[in-house]
């Protein structure tokens, strides 16, 4: 484990200690929410970060160890192991060259060289390599054979090249050397394919695209993958950009020649040597290491996209609640109506019914009563409107009656309704909703995530939620375990009221899962509410490990122990007894008491159990008990008479949701059914790295106006509130007000920016960059 240990520390900045430590805790089945919360001195104060680092290193690096004794195995019962061998196949770092080492001695099917080997043509072939001023064919005439059918001088020299090819390409040096040719210069090219992509393809602009492949965004190479795969692209990798003859010998055939030893000095056997070289180039290492960098391409644009999906996810599911207010949830419609749910402060489904104030039925004043008397039959103080069709429409209605109606004290907010649907439709919602229609549970949705976005939005596949970067072109069980990872994280953040959370929500806590979730509702359902968290301990299944890594994380209000409605672990009840009795107060007077928790000295308390991390820790959940990390709740206003993608103008200044975050920049909800973009040059003043240190997604942002491309139905937006917008006939052009203060020339895209390329720039609007990122945005 030390090795281990050793490798992984240095990766996350830590002690080998610490990593030693964090391991054993893992392998003994602790989770990580657990030791980042609960464990601090074991670790010595690894954050969750670089737990969640060292969770998956530690695996890729003991999959690399079984495949290390493997290979080993496999290699000793052939008799071909070698001290270097080993010592090479045991300093090998990646799978990539274990497998590069172990290349020559996989069992592959009989090849051209194994029948010259076969043939005895292999001290032919190391003859002329070592020693290249024989004539070659005047050699092979020494090894024509009847026996293994070889007639004439031709044959055999044939023969030995097949050798000398194969020797090369399972060369585990000679590959590593042409691979680092390559990743430092060779280029990734895309072309149309003529045979299928037309001149409006939204693929139009890789028809004839070159980039060098250590430079290629995520964004940029699935979107060619997306193209390849639709059949509009081909896509190929020019190992040598700067070779402009064709006659040129290329640099990767320079290498290999330099590393089997040949020099070309016009000897006999040179132009033998060199169809050797320019064949084992050609027809296998190009080949062989052509699809291996294009899949670790793409491996890479898919980490890079579940990392920002996985970004995305985790703002929106930590975007602040409204809180346990009565809440009716609408989810809008035209021809089929609007769809009313009213929920109660636990989200307990009260009254349902549908309204039809729009086109074709428009019974506005009848919907208005409709929603005035289920507003003031339930008391309710929050009205959550879905942001799909008719959403703006639906939003007017509503502000009608708070104006008719003041006396309600109702407050309307817009919500994201992606993934209702599917919910609504799912196991799940028929198991809450056997007899309510499809449509209404959707509306009970949209309702409860206003109140608690966390708690509804973990119901749904988070590939249904909208707000990830070519999320069907991933690989899906990468994509959904780091999502399942990002669930677990916000969910033992927040807490889980133990008492009112669904099964579903409580399999996310640390140490339990699916069957221990359905047993604790089981258990509520026939005993009623938990009085203490060690009533736990009474449900099936639910074992000493488990309430240990989930007693913490759930949450008991008004129960007969006070601490249990904090985050303070059970195990540590014992720390608070001690403060009590030195203070003599009780815990009920303890809790939120600032100026007596601010007077105790953490050191006072500390064991050989407990040291100063966790009691720290436990003086300042006293001090605010089940602390909800998650931000204050605000809304955003769209603004009135901006309804449609119609009515934006040039220079307007919108407030908006950010409902997408990417590498290229966000997509911003600004309550025109369609997203806007506002690229990575517009989010800031100054160079932006990664959009998400900018803006997230749920973050509510002001923008302006830059272009509208109604035929598109594209809008590209911007932060930079201060730049100015001039429109001509056929461009937009936008220059900073405050450079042009100061030096009164417009300021240049690229030093604004240098990370965006030409077709990314937000000025040039048409462009494919934008083409595949707004047919993929959430429509509205």
């Amino acid at each position: 484990m030390s090795k281990l240990a050793n490798i992984i520390a240095q990766e996350i900045n830590a002690h080998v200690r610490q990593v030693n430590a964090a391991i054993t805790l893992l392998d003994e089945g602790s989770t990580v929410p657990f030791i980042a919360r609960y464990r601090k001195e074991v670790t010595e104060g690894l954050d969750d970060g670089q737990l969640r680092t060292l969770e998956q290193r530690l695996t890729y690096l003991r999959e690399l160890e079984v495949r290390r004794d493997t290979i080993l195995k496999n290699i000793t019962e052939q008799g071909k192991l070698t001290p270097q061998l080993t010592a090479a196949i045991n300093i090998a770092e990646t799978k990539t060259r274990l497998e590069d080492l172990y290349l020559p001695f996989k069992t592959k099917r009989r090849t051209k060289g194994q029948i010259a080997i076969e043939a005895g043509l292999a001290p032919l072939a190391e003859s002329l390599l070592a020693n290249p001023h024989q004539h070659p064919l005047q050699l092979a005439k020494q090894f024509i054979t009847s026996e293994h059918s070889v007639s004439e001088p031709g044959q055999a020299l044939e023969g030995a090249k097949f050798i000398l090819m194969e020797k090369a390409s399972v060369d585990a040096e000679l590959i590593a050397k042409v691979r680092r040719q390559l990743l430092a210069h060779a280029t990734l090219e895309s072309k149309q394919n003529k045979k299928s992509a037309t001149e409006d393809s939204k693929f139009k602009d890789y028809f004839s695209h070159s980039e060098g492949i250590s430079k290629v965004p995520s964004h940029r190479m699935l979107a060619m993958l997306r193209g390849k795969n639709a059949g509009e692209l081909q896509i190929t990798l020019n190992a040598d950009p700067d070779f402009t003859d064709k006659n040129a010998t290329s640099y990767c055939e320079v290498i290999i020649a330099k590393h089997l030893g040949i020099h070309y000095q016009n000897k006999p056997a040179d132009e033998w040597l060199k169809s050797i070289v320019h064949s084992s180039w050609k027809q296998k290492l190009l080949s062989q290491l052509e699809t291996e960098l294009i899949g670790k391409m793409k491996e890479s644009a898919e980490v890079e996209a579940i990392k920002v999906f996985a970004a995305n996810l985790t703002a929106l599911l930590m975007a602040s609640p409204a809180g346990p207010k009565v809440t009716l949830g609408l989810d809008p419609g035209l021809r089929t109506g609007s769809k009313i749910a009213v929920v109660d402060a636990t989200g307990k489904l009260l009254d349902h019914t549908t309204i039809y104030p729009h086109v074709p039925q428009q019974q506005w004043q009848q919907s208005l009563s409709t929603l005035a008397a289920l507003c003031k039959r339930h008391n309710v103080e929050l009205i959550s409107i879905g942001n799909g069709t008719a959403s703006r429409e639906t939003d007017k209605l509503v502000a009608e009656l708070i104006k008719a109606k003041p006396e309600l004290k109702l407050q309307k907010i817009m919500v994201s309704e992606a993934g209702a649907s599917v919910y609504s439709a799912s196991e799940l919602a028929a198991n809450e909703f056997p007899q309510l229609d499809v449509s209404i549970r959707g509306a009970v949705s949209i309702a409860r995530r206003l109140q608690d976005p966390l708690a509804e939005l973990v119901k749904i596949d988070p590939k249904a939620i909208g707000v990830g970067q070519y999320q069907h072109d991933v690989n899906q069980s990468l994509l959904a375990k780091q999502l399942d990872t990002v669930i677990e994280d916000c969910v033992n953040k927040v807490g889980v009221d133990l008492n009112m959370a669904s099964a579903h929500l409580l399999s996310r806590v640390a140490g339990l899962n699916a069957t221990i979730a359905n047993n604790i509702v089981k258990y509520r359902d026939e005993n009623g509410a938990f009085n203490k968290r060690s009533e736990l301990k009474k449900v099936a299944r639910l074992g000493p490990k488990a309430f240990e890594q989930c007693a913490g994380f759930l949450r008991i209000n008004n129960g007969k122990e006070a601490l249990d409605a904090s985050g303070v672990h059970p195990e540590s009840y014992s720390v608070v007894k001690q403060i009590t009795m030195n203070t003599g107060h009780k815990v009920e007077s303890l809790i939120g008491n600032k100026t007596l928790l601010h007077t105790l000295n953490p050191s006072d308390y500390t064991n050989a159990k407990f040291g100063l991390p966790t009691v720290t820790d436990i003086i300042a959940e006293l001090d605010k008990p089940g602390r909800d990390p998650r931000p204050e709740f605000k809304t955003a206003t769209f603004k009135d008479g901006v309804e449609n993608i119609t009515d934006l103008k040039v220079e307007m200044i919108l407030e908006g949701v950010v409902s997408n975050v990417t590498n290229f920049g966000a997509f911003v909800d600004i309550g025109v059914h369609q997203d806007g973009l506002v690229h990575i040059s517009a989010l800031a003043e100054g160079f932006v790295k990664d959009p998400n240190a900018v803006v997230k997604a749920g973050q509510i942002v002001r923008v302006k106006v830059t272009d509208v491309d109604l035929a598109r139905k594209r809008i590209a937006l911007t932060m930079r509130l201060n730049d100015e917008i001039s429109v001509t006939s056929d461009h937009t052009s936008i220059k900073n007000k405050a450079s042009l203060e100061s030096s009164h020339k417009p300021v240049k895209q690229s030093q604004v920016n240098r990370q965006s390329t030409t077709e990314e720039r937000s000025s040039g609007f048409s462009n494919s960059v934008f083409a595949d990122a707004f047919t993929n945005a959430k429509k509205r």
